[in-house]
Order: C-alpha cells, then sequence, then structure tokens
C-alpha cells in the first residue's frame, strides 16, 4: 500500500474517531462525570501516553520559547478543551460537530488579524456565507424547546473554535525548531498544571462504582483515541497529503457525527438525532461552502488550514 493510501486511511481514522466522540463523551457528562473532571482525566492520560512515546524526542524549550509554550497550552489545551467539554456537556452533538467546521474561516480571521495576510475577495464571501450559517444555527439553538441544544453550550464550542485557532497560528514557529511530538508532551504537561484547579477536585467525587462497562469505554475512548490516536493519525495524514487534501476531511465531521447519532441512539436508546433538523443541515451546507471559498485559493505556505482538525476538540 502506498503512503499516500495510509495518509488518506489515517485521516478517515481520525476523522471517524471525532466523529464518533461528540456522542460517546457526551453519554457520561454531566452525569456521572462532571465535564471538567472529564477534562482532567483526558489531559492526564493522553499527557502520559504522549510523553512516554517522546522519551526520545525530549529535551528542555529554549528559555525565549517558553512564553509560546505557556500560550499554546492555555489556547490548545486548557481554554479548548474546558469549554469543549462544558459547551458539549450541555449543547446536542450535531450542533457541536456543525460549529466546529468552522475552525478554517477563524483561523483565516486569526491570521489576517496577527499576520495582515491578505485576504481577496473569493475569502470575503467565504466569512460571510459561513458566518450566515453559523449565526443562524445559533439563533436556532435560542428557540430550541427540546433543550437538546443551547446558545451557552454553542457559544462554549465557537469559543473553543477560536482558541484552537489561536493555538494553530502561535504553534507554527515551535514547530520549525521542536519535533511535533516534544511539542505536544510540553503544551499538555503545562495545560495539566492549568485544568488540575478546574478538575482535580472533582475527581474525588466521581462515585466510580456506577460507571458501567460503556461509561468505562467512553472514558478510555475519549483518553486513547480522540486525544492521542488522532493525534498520531493526522500527524501521517499531513505529512504525505496536501494541505487542499487534508483539511477536506472536516467535512466529513457532521456527516459522521450526524450517522453515529442514529447508530448511537438505537444501540444507547437515547434520542441523539431529535434535533437534526432539515434547517441545521441547510446552516450546515452555508458553512461548507464558506469553508470552501475560504480554502480553496489558500497556499501551502499558509498551514493553519492544513491542520485544522489535526487534533480535537
Amino acid at each position: 500500500m502506498s503512503k499516500t493510501a495510509i495518509a488518506h486511511f489515517a485521516l478517515f481514522g481520525a476523522a471517524l474517531i471525532y466523529g464518533a466522540n461528540y456522542i460517546i463523551a457526551k453519554s457520561v457528562m454531566p452525569v456521572p462525570i462532571g465535564p471538567n473532571s472529564f477534562i482532567t482525566m483526558r489531559v492526564l492520560g493522553a499527557c502520559l501516553l504522549f510523553w512516554l512515546f517522546s522519551i526520545r524526542h525530549m529535551r528542555l524549550p529554549e528559555t525565549k520559547d517558553w512564553w509560546r509554550f505557556i500560550l499554546c497550552a492555555i489556547c490548545g489545551v486548557a481554554t479548548n478543551q474546558l469549554l469543549f467539554f462544558n459547551g458539549l456537556s450541555i449543547t446536542s452533538p450535531a450542533n457541536a460537530s456543525i460549529i466546529m467546521t468552522s475552525n478554517p474561516i477563524i483561523v483565516m480571521l486569526i491570521g489576517a488579524l496577527l499576520f495582515n495576510l491578505k485576504i481577496t475577495w473569493t475569502k470575503i464571501v467565504g466569512v460571510f456565507i459561513g458566518m450566515i450559517g453559523a449565526i443562524a444555527l445559533l439563533w436556532m439553538s435560542t428557540l430550541d424547546q427540546s433543550r437538546m441544544s443551547s446558545f451557552k453550550g454553542d457559544m462554549f464550542i465557537l469559543i473553543n473554535s477560536i482558541s484552537w485557532g489561536f493555538y494553530l497560528v502561535m504553534v507554527k514557529p515551535l514547530m520549525k525548531k521542536y519535533h511535533p511530538l516534544m511539542i505536544t508532551s510540553w503544551v499538555f504537561l503545562i495545560g495539566l498544571i492549568m485544568v488540575l484547579p478546574f478538575g482535580g477536585l472533582g475527581l474525588q467525587t466521581i462515585d466510580w462504582s456506577v460507571l458501567n462497562h460503556w461509561q468505562w469505554f467512553s472514558v478510555g475512548y475519549v483518553i486513547i483515541c480522540t486525544t492521542f490516536l488522532t493525534y498520531l493519525f493526522n500527524m501521517i495524514g499531513v505529512n504525505y497529503l496536501s494541505p487542499t487534501a487534508a483539511s477536506a476531511y472536516i467535512y466529513l465531521q457532521p456527516v459522521l457525527a450526524g450517522s453515529f447519532a442514529f447508530l448511537f441512539s438505537w444501540f444507547l436508546d437515547v434520542n441523539y438525532t431529535g434535533d437534526i433538523t432539515w434547517q441545521k443541515v441547510a446552516c450546515t451546507l452555508l458553512i461548507f461552502v464558506g469553508v470552501y471559498l475560504v480554502s480553496k485559493t489558500e497556499k501551502v505556505e499558509l498551514p493553519q488550514e492544513s491542520e485544522i482538525q489535526n487534533e480535537v476538540n
């Protein structure tokens, strides 16, 4: 099998993991595990795995780079993950997956703001169309009578996406100096120190004896698959494919999340599909069009968009 084929399989595997994560992670939040406690478990478990696998690449960052590592930990681990899980715990998996597809638009805007990157008229139209889809989705959340989604939860997911965008912009200079596994290991270790005050004490209040087999599986899935394996899969994908090909897999997330919603609704006997409407499908299509217009003329040297969704949520 060629390296290109392996890269496509890796990226599709990462997309599958992400798609299922919206349902699996939500199935244990906020009961029996609170979102902050779950994040602490996720960051701790992933940190141990990253350090284990990166030991031969490990070294201390240069003194002048510590501030960037700390900012990356704030945006890429602490803020990003705390807001994502807190948002997912009070909104629907469908809404969360749709909002996350706006990442390329957000990263492009951050790049333009911080580095004065040129924005063409095509990109401006793409941003406008994508914003219409995102705003319409947020507005519908305020009218949701089923309480499956919420404006507050959707805003948490959106801010999480913005935080992730800042991380992708700030981490790029480090990628030129250090091994990716080494960077991630330090970022997760610093991030662990930051999230402990939010969820560390909550771990003591969890009644572990009430967790069933599915819930234990969910915890392991989030730590091993959603956090650790997807990073490895995406490294393979981005290494052998063009930025356009790699970033295209973002479109699979809401599709796969919707498919898993139907599957898990039957398997778990919990309705995860009640808020999937044609209006939300229309919002998704608007965001897709916006992301396509923003991404299609991007040059290869702008790495942010090729790395969208290369880790998670």
